[in-house]
């Protein structure tokens, strides 16, 4: 199964409108312009994973995800180099980190920071689909990209649409990658949300 041209707009468009105000939210925090780079949009099975994340640093992160559920569920994630994630912590909170380890302060400030931005993104989604989402509380782990995905989707014959986009922290030279990854039957449910948008305005 791949996605079809329309579908693949469709999503960054999406994801572009919910990211660009998740950044906005978080530019106001930091005080400091924020630069996105175009989304990434890719299909793949749970087989797939390592190789369809070719293009993710795959070292320890700083990662506070949510759970989702609706039309459909799935994962949403903001997830920081552990250094940036210091970095953050430090300029929010006017604590200089003397290393990279993440204490109680680091953990919930982060913990907030990806609350904030993440609704941002769901609500960008909330309202396209015209329907009413629940979340989880957000929960703050150290992992790898590889590592979380691979937790979330047991079944190797799982479809599994990963859309990510990038943010640059001009400033202050930090960056993270917000993702949302739909699982199971929740990728169709979306999918066909997206086709039939498209096929009423059109």
């Amino acid at each position: 199964m791949n996605l079809t041209a329309t579908q693949t707009d469709a999503v960054q468009e999406l994801l572009n409108i919910g990211v660009g105000r998740a950044a906005s939210m978080l530019a106001d925090m930091m005080q400091s312009p924020i630069r996105l780079q175009v989304p990434f949009v890719k299909l793949f099975t749970a087989k797939e994973i390592k190789e369809g994340l070719d293009g993710f640093d795959q070292k320890i992160k700083a990662i506070v995800e949510l759970g989702f559920r609706g039309p459909f569920s799935g994962t949403a994630a903001l997830l920081f180099p552990t250094e940036s994630a210091s970095k953050l912590v430090a300029a929010l909170t006017g604590e200089e980190l003397e290393d990279d380890d993440l204490d109680a302060l680091t953990v919930g400030t982060l913990t907030e920071v990806g609350n904030i931005v993440m609704n941002g993104v769901m609500g960008s989604i909330s309202n396209f689909i015209e329907g009413h989402i629940e979340y989880t509380v957000p929960t703050y782990i150290e992992d790898t990209v590889e590592s979380i995905l691979a937790a979330r989707n047991s079944a190797d014959e799982a479809n599994i649409l990963l859309a990510q986009a990038r943010f640059l922290i001009e400033d202050m030279q930090l960056e993270g990658d917000i993702m949302l990854v739909f699982e199971g039957d929740s990728l169709n449910a979306f999918l066909n949300a997206i086709e039939l948008d498209v096929t009423n305005e059109g």
